[in-house]
């Protein structure tokens, strides 16, 4: 039987699916696991095979996840990231694959995302920027990332945004003189990049000839 005809055959037999626990063939004790009680599903938390696994961390009590932290299957760590209890979610801020950290970094609240900031991976970097309590924010200011640097600078108080002006990369000095006190403008009005001078320009402008 194909995945399609075993799905079948357990959904219309559900009370089955017991006998299959042990089945040889994985495919089998995967779509079992899918409707076993959850008793049950605890017998096969040692299961050899990874798919199998994935269906009990969908499955599994949020409470019982722990079981699973260090399980060497990545999109099981990743559901389990994504489940478990939040008390137990900074065992995972380590995991070794950075999507795991990542699916970590959206769930731990702000005031637990400090040891992320210097994560070695830059899209998890950028989430802790995008959700960072803004009194913290500048911890980042000089991250190694443009992209980490322009959310810092999106986020920051506009007299904070003021330390971007003079960033190497133009995108973060842009997002900067959108932002900063219209006084700052004066030290990017002959910035290198056109683009930046013209934000600069028409900020200044504006407020002058509003005078």
């Amino acid at each position: 039987m194909n995945g399609a005809q075993i799905e079948r055959f357990f959904r219309e037999n559900p009370d089955l699916a017991d006998d299959y626990r042990g089945d040889g063939f994985w495919e089998r004790r995967a779509i079992a696991a899918r409707y076993l009680s959850q008793r049950r599903l605890r017998e096969m938390l040692n299961d050899p095979d990874e798919v199998v696994r994935r269906v009990l961390a969908y499955r599994l009590p949020v409470e019982e996840l722990i079981t699973l932290i260090d399980d060497p299957d990545r999109e099981v760590r990743i559901t389990v990231a994504d489940r478990i209890e939040l008390k137990h979610l900074e065992y995972l801020a380590e995991d070794p694959d950075y999507l795991v950290r990542q699916y970590v970094s959206r769930r731990l609240p702000p005031g637990r995302l400090f040891r992320m900031m210097i994560d070695s991976d830059r899209a998890v970097r950028k989430t802790v920027a995008q959700r960072l309590p803004v009194e913290t924010l500048m911890l980042m200011s000089r991250d190694a990332d443009a992209e980490v640097r322009q959310i810092v600078a999106e986020r920051v108080p506009p007299t904070q945004a003021t330390a971007f002006l003079h960033d190497e990369e133009w995108l973060v000095r842009l997002t900067a003189a959108t932002r900063v006190p219209f006084e700052r403008l004066a030290a990017i009005l002959e910035d290198e990049d056109p683009d930046v001078r013209a934000v600069a320009r028409e900020r200044w402008n504006e407020h002058h000839g509003s005078e």
